[in-house]
């Protein structure tokens, strides 16, 4: 019974947050900021997206290699594009992560790995989010700092700790999801440390972690750059080194499950941020709202991937079991029955 509530409360919740805001503070900000929006804002935010969307692919594909999968540069570029579309447009944030983890592991032959494969290489970009964050908050002086060492030692710490424990669980169950799928032949089956040993191989091997992690900084260097882009159009002209620590702020509130396509924990940490700086609640509001905007626009790639797919299949499936020749159809490849040669 809790696992059929979950989704629909994960998602009122993530729906209540952006409106308890707008019903506190106006539409106004917001309204204004979403009139800014022009195409060059947009193609700005397109480019953007073309290099984080390309590092984050390297960066799957490093992981995924270091698990045994092969996994083609081309071929990883344009699943994440379709995954991030299907992030932004459906509720959870992660479900287009989940599509391309189960996609990548059934072509693989090994759909535990493949599904390790995803989320370790999404941890590995949170935790790089989560130190660099860390890093900014500390040496970056902000308004900010004195009210997250509150937030984290006083009465709701609780709350910050349970947030952070559902995201690790998100990430478990997906795991386990995959091992459920593989069944006897995953290889990850040998318990915990041989889970923790598999990732390290992965992530933390010589000659894929500088890669892993240059990736990673590129990509937090593209989501700030958005963000900031983002409230220069809200109208914020506060200096970009002032906006930084709101700006993790907001990127770590989306790692956290209680969301909507990403809109929900981001529009609330944003303008609680920003009115904590003195740039008011409703800019930040605003700001999120139009980074949400730009980086649904920078994912539309990812809709033509997923459209040029499901016409790809519609004609596979059109042309029936069997070609001209007599020849069977398996797993999408024409097979001539005399002689085993692919057409």
């Amino acid at each position: 019974m809790t696992r059929r509530l979950w989704p629909w409360l994960r998602t009122l919740g993530g729906l209540a947050i952006p409106a308890v805001l707008l019903w506190h503070m106006g539409s106004g900000a917001l309204l204004d900021g979403l009139r800014r929006i022009d195409a060059g804002t947009l193609l700005a935010a397109v480019g953007i997206g073309v290099l984080t969307t390309v590092c984050s692919a390297w960066r799957w594909c490093l992981v995924a290699r270091g698990l045994g999968l092969r996994l083609p540069l081309g071929q990883a570029v344009a699943d994440y594009y379709r995954a991030l579309f299907l992030n932004a447009a459906l509720p959870g944030g992660v479900l287009g992560d989940v599509h391309r983890a189960v996609r990548h592991g059934r072509c693989a032959g090994d759909v535990g790995s493949g599904v390790r494969a995803v989320v370790l290489e999404r941890a590995a970009g949170q935790l790089v989010l989560l130190v660099g964050g860390a890093v900014v908050l500390a040496v970056q002086p902000s308004p900010v700092r004195a009210a997250v060492v509150r937030t984290l030692t006083g009465p709701t710490a609780g709350w910050v700790l349970a947030a952070l424990v559902a995201g690790g669980a998100a990430a478990v169950l997906l795991g386990r999801a995959g091992r459920r799928r593989a069944g006897a032949g995953d290889r990850g089956g040998g318990g915990w440390r041989a889970a923790v040993a598999e990732a390290g191989r992965a992530v933390a091997g010589r000659a894929r972690w500088p890669g892993v992690v240059g990736a990673s900084a590129v990509v937090l260097v593209g989501y700030v750059a958005t963000f900031v882009l983002a409230a220069r159009v809200a109208g914020v002209r506060a200096p970009a080194a002032d906006l930084v620590p709101l700006v993790v702020l907001a990127l770590l509130a989306m790692a956290l499950p209680l969301n909507v396509g990403g809109w929900g924990p981001r529009e609330g940490v944003a303008a609680w941020a920003f009115g904590a700086a003195g740039l008011g609640a409703a800019q930040g509001l605003a700001t999120a709202v139009v980074y949400g905007v730009l980086v649904l626009a920078a994912s539309l790639p990812g809709a033509g991937v997923l459209l040029a797919r499901w016409g790809a299949g519609l004609r596979s499936a059109g042309d029936g079991p069997r070609g001209a020749a007599g020849g069977v159809r398996r797993g999408g490849v024409l097979v001539g029955a005399g002689d085993g040669r692919r057409r």
